[in-house]
């Protein structure tokens, strides 16, 4: 029997997606589907920041999980202007991560799940822990914030996609594949797009209408995934179906490289079937 995972939770609680998540971790792991429990959450902002930030606070503390709040904006404030490396993280941001892992070292956590966190994370905190973190792309898609990732699956007239957990790295979308799942975006509902798409001049209104319906369509498939994805990574960890190596190689269970767990039919059954 695998011993209970120690999970630590990074969010910056920001909006209701962030309260969804941790329900659902929450009540997977009370139902005993997820052999662990988290140890502790981080929250970016403190309490009074906002209405929707205060709702995570206030859940996180109504599961009665250890909670540990440092604000990035207040530390942001008090920071000197400093010059920059535009390639780099600023100054600021690797100080702030030095003083949130010093509030967090009491923690002993074996996975580290980044669900809402809106900072790019420093290579020392990625040093530090063991942190996944989702992406809206399956390995090998392309990279960038999930607007630029859709908007490369239309342009280059992609015939699938998904989504993926992967090993946080200080490269932002370049840490290697954890878990992950892929759906068609052609045939059903996404056809008539594409045809549109492929046989109207681009500067028509109606290859506009339907790139921008195509963009939502792409959009809804994908969220309908992110959440069933991420608690069933956490859970293929809890059973030791993947880990992550002391010198941070995403091995399976009989310690051997992975390319990355698929989880495929695990989403499509979570969903309800594949859906196009």
């Amino acid at each position: 029997m695998t011993a209970p995972l120690q999970i630590g939770w990074f969010s910056t609680g920001r909006d209701q997606a962030a309260c969804d998540l941790l329900t659902t971790a929450c009540e997977s792991i009370r139902r005993g589907d997820i052999n662990g429990h988290i140890e502790f959450v981080f929250c970016s902002r403190d309490p009074g920041e906002g209405p929707a930030s205060d709702r995570f606070l206030d859940l996180v503390r109504g599961y009665r999980i250890p909670l540990v709040t440092y604000s990035y904006r207040k530390f942001r404030g008090l920071q000197p202007d400093q010059e920059a490396d535009p390639a780099k993280l600023p100054p600021w941001r690797l100080e702030y991560d030095r003083h949130v892992m010093k509030r967090l070292d009491r923690f002993r956590p074996d996975l580290c799940v980044l669900a809402g966190f809106m900072l790019v994370v420093g290579p020392e905190m990625c040093r530090r822990y063991n942190l996944i973190n989702r992406h809206p792309a399956a390995p090998g898609g392309p990279t960038g914030t999930w607007k630029e990732v859709i908007w490369k699956l239309i342009d280059t007239r992609a015939r699938q996609t998904g989504v993926m957990m992967h090993l946080a790295t200080p490269e932002l979308d370049k840490g290697p594949p954890v878990a992950y799942c892929r759906f068609s975006i052609r045939g059903g509902a996404f056809e008539a797009y594409w045809q549109t798409i492929e046989s109207s001049p681009p500067a028509s209104a109606e290859h506009q209408e339907a790139r921008t319906a195509l963009f939502n369509l792409l959009r809804e498939h994908g969220v309908k995934r992110e959440l069933p994805l991420i608690v069933a990574t956490i859970k293929a960890f809890g059973e030791g179906k993947v880990r992550i190596t002391a010198d941070r190689r995403v091995v399976d269970a009989e310690g051997n490289p992975s390319p990355g767990y698929d989880l495929t039919a695990e989403i499509d059954a979570a969903i309800g079937g594949k859906t196009v």
